[in-house]
């Protein structure tokens, strides 16, 4: 049974700093790939940051820069570094497997990151 479990959200000031996790269980990190999603209020789901293979990173132009994909495959274990975080960072935080496992994409339940002074 594939899960995915995200934590490290919360409360940072404009310009701080932050690091999500996402414990996968099921499902290679490696293999097939992870990618962040945010879902800001009022607005459709977007894809942040992914990750396939170890090193073929791709961002969106919002967060290039400054947010920050790995992955440890140790601890099939999915990193998102956020820096310099802005108010429109604002969003709930989900993982999700890059490239489909038996046809199926899976998400976590998310972690709510909040960027306010």
């Amino acid at each position: 049974q594939v899960q995915l479990v995200e934590s490290g959200g919360g409360l940072v000031r404009p310009g701080g700093s932050l690091r999500l996790s996402c414990a996968a269980s099921g499902m290679s990190v490696r293999d097939y790939g992870m990618g962040w999603h945010h879902l800001a209020p009022g607005k459709q789901r977007e894809l942040v940051a992914s990750i396939i293979n170890d090193a073929d990173t791709k961002y969106a132009d919002s967060v290039r820069g400054r947010f920050t994909i790995s992955s440890d495959n140790t601890m099939n274990t999915e990193y998102l570094k956020m820096n310099d975080m802005k108010p429109e960072d604002t969003a709930i935080y989900y993982c999700g497997n890059t490239k489909p496992l038996n046809g199926e994409y899976y998400w976590g339940k998310g972690t709510l990151v909040t960027v306010s002074a």
